[in-house]
């Protein structure tokens, strides 16, 4: 029996003063240490502070006894630039594997910096919580020890900003090359819905890209469209194959309630990994909000009902008008034999001005409700002088829809300035260029009403105070500033929720003050196992290509889910 055997060893996972002080505690008394970190160099939180501390020191360097200690202790293992893999075992007896990353600079390194000095990559410096750019070139000085020099594995900040982490350097060098079919399965790797996405995408990417700082940011959103619409002008003459259903590997059956992205994203991931889904929808459309929320204007409907197929192709059946409620439970899926069940049910329910005068009187009109309606195929007026109140993108959606309806006047009333309207800025001024009016620094006090019917509001004026938790300046009402609007109808659009009337007494399912359902961030299920949910159905109204991430996050957990009950 080795020496190192019968003494035990340790792994002491984190190079910061506490995982020092520990290794060097545990190898003064015989015992075997692994000192491990996933940074190149040791030191921890205290390099991070290495500036901070007083006497005009550096920390480390205040600390430099101990560092040499470790680089010199004989029971002292250091790995560095690696993570801890997976762990087997039991106390006394335990086996990890460990993932070490190169280093990528060689021997011959003299330490002379030129190369961060020309390095011309800048992603996000995680080193310093991501508020400046660093190189790809990863520099991390620590006593008594020379620099550490390495080429980190970067991620370019375009990729980073984007909820899916495609990698968008590279389908869009393949755009540049004409290898155009090869840049949309790139985008499909991560973005199922990649004609959709080019069309009503928020595009962060865009926002972080580097080369915004020189002119303007790739139009990565509107490559990715290009790319979407050349396979499309290609299979409408005939000239791709419908895509091959992936072979099942897995029996177990998953069933999806919702057919917006979160859950045409997970019958897409769980259809690759090879499980058998179904999506219930309880709307005669697939498409959840693209459809029923989106105007048709923004997003054609055969553009959603080619992406929704392409998908179906894959092997995932979608059944429509199939509500889930009485009829129907959560519960009663699983006796029809599924073994897990996805709930995206997106945030359908319009939320209450609380105001005076809101339920009585006909002609206030929720904006959820006035869009469904639109985009289900009636498209009669709404009337003369239309006010929509909000500042989103659903406010804008009304705003415009109603014009093009042929509504004679219509105002957006927004409580902040433009610059806290949350809406996209080009969704903005496009309303603007049709003709919308928008008053900012106003909120709706009462709704007036004559008859039966709505006639006006009674508004006050706003100003801006003081910062609140949405990271926004507070709207504070204007003392003795009422004034009058008149509109025959007011359309609500100040945020939604989830409608979960579909549940029944007794579902178990943990629900927030919100009406979401309370996951796990990381594996997206409730607190049911089995039962899982993502999408705006967790965080509320968001954006397309959130949803698209939550949905890959649960297809990942209902497949590990399913695993572990196999065994």
């Amino acid at each position: 029996m080795s020496e190192e055997k019968k003494n035990g060893s340790v792994l002491v996972v984190g190079a910061g003063i506490a995982g020092i002080q520990s290794a060097l505690d545990l190898a003064e008394r015989g015992i075997k240490v692994y000192l491990l970190d996933n940074a190149p160099a040791i030191g921890g939180a205290m390099s991070q502070l290495d500036r901070t501390f007083p006497h005009g020191k550096p920390a480390l360097c205040q600390i430099s006894h101990k560092l040499d200690a470790v680089y010199r202790h004989p029971n002292i293992d250091l790995i560095t630039n690696a993570n801890l893999g997976r762990m087997k075992g039991e106390v006394g007896n335990f086996e990890v594997t460990i993932q070490k990353d190169p280093f990528r600079v060689n021997d011959k390194c003299n330490n002379c910096g030129v190369c961060v000095q020309v390095c011309p990559i800048k992603p996000y410096d995680t080193f310093n919580e991501g508020l400046t750019l660093r190189t790809a070139i990863d520099v991390q000085n620590q006593c008594p020890v020379p620099p550490i020099y390495n080429i980190d594995k970067e991620t370019p900040i375009c990729v980073e900003t984007c909820p899916v982490h495609i990698d968008i350097r590279k389908y869009v060098g393949q755009v540049a090359n004409g290898q155009f079919l090869e840049a949309l399965a790139t985008v499909r790797e991560r973005n199922p819905l990649p004609a959709i996405c080019g069309r009503v995408c928020n595009h962060p990417c865009e926002d972080a890209c580097n080369r915004g700082w020189q002119d303007e940011p790739i139009a990565i959103d509107a490559l990715k469209r290009f790319v979407a619409d050349y396979e499309l002008k290609l299979a409408r003459e005939g000239k791709l194959p419908k895509p091959k259903p992936p072979k099942k590997v897995y029996k177990e059956k998953v069933v999806i309630i919702g057919a917006g992205p979160a859950g045409l994203t997970v019958a897409h991931d769980l259809a690759l990994k090879g499980y058998e889904s179904t999506i219930f929808e309880e709307a005669p459309v697939p498409g959840g909000m693209l459809w029923l929320g989106i105007p048709e204007y923004r997003l054609p409907r055969d553009i959603i009902q080619t992406e929704v197929d392409y998908i179906c192709d894959m092997g995932v059946e979608l059944k429509l008008n199939t509500p889930i409620g009485p009829d129907l439970t959560i519960d009663d899926l699983l006796k029809q034999g599924y073994k897990a069940v996805f709930i995206g049910v997106g945030a359908h329910k319009g939320l209450k001005l609380r105001v005076p005068g809101e339920d009585d009187f006909e002609g206030f009109l929720d904006c959820i409700v006035f869009l469904r309606r639109v985009n289900l195929g009636d498209h009669s007026k709404p009337g003369e002088k239309v006010v929509v109140i909000g500042g989103g993108n659903s406010a804008i959606d009304s705003a415009r829809t109603a014009l093009r309806l042929g509504s004679d006047e219509v105002t957006i009333l927004y409580r902040r300035s433009r610059k806290e309207m949350p809406a996209n800025p080009w969704e903005i001024d496009e309303a603007e260029h049709e003709g919308v009016k928008i008053h900012y620094l106003a909120a709706p006090v009462e709704i007036l009403g004559k008859n039966g019917k709505v006639v006006g509001m009674n508004c006050t004026r706003m100003e801006l105070g003081k910062l609140d938790a949405s990271g926004r300046r507070r709207p504070i009402p204007v003392e003795g500033s009422e004034f009058e609007v008149e509109a025959d109808v007011v359309v609500p659009a100040i945020s939604q929720e989830p409608d979960i009337s579909f549940l029944h007494e007794g579902h178990g399912l943990e629900i927030s003050k919100w009406n979401s359902f309370v996951i796990d961030s990381r594996t997206k299920m409730t607190n049911r196992p089995g039962f899982f949910s993502g999408g705006d159905a967790d965080t509320g109204p968001s954006v397309v290509i959130e949803a698209i991430a939550a949905g890959h996050a649960a297809a990942n957990g209902i497949h590990n889910y399913l695993r572990e009950l196999a065994k």
